[in-house]
């Protein structure tokens, strides 16, 4: 088992910045990629930045220029920076973290995660 445990969100003006957080701990193989996604009720869940060990940093358009991921390695910790942010960032952000299973494959592990209210 893998526990992710994210920490960072809260009610931000516009304009303002937050940095999320999120520590894996557990059993941990190989891990390919780590990376934040956003849900909004009535919505689909969202991608909203990775980080991974084969295709580098990834970011959803809407927040390329303001959003930065990063990972520290050797604590399985990944953060996401968000700076002038937007009423539309809103939403319940969510870690993930895909870790190569033995004898090829991946699991799929998600954090509960943590809310972001952006308000103007």
């Amino acid at each position: 088992q893998v526990h992710l445990a994210e920490s960072g969100g809260g009610l931000v003006q516009a304009g303002g910045s937050l940095r999320l957080s999120c520590e894996a701990s557990g059993f941990i193989r190989d891990v390919e990629s780590m990376s934040w996604h956003r849900q909004v009720p009535g919505q689909g869940r969202e991608l909203v930045a990775q980080i991974s060990s084969v295709d580098g940093t990834t970011y959803v358009d809407s927040v390329k220029g303001r959003f930065t991921i990063s990972r520290d390695a050797a604590k399985n910790t990944v953060h996401l920076h968000m700076d002038r942010l937007e009423p539309i960032d809103t939403g319940t952000y969510i870690c993930n973290l895909l870790d190569r299973a033995s004898g090829g494959g991946h699991v799929s592990w998600w954090g509960q995660g943590t809310q972001v209210t952006v308000f103007s």
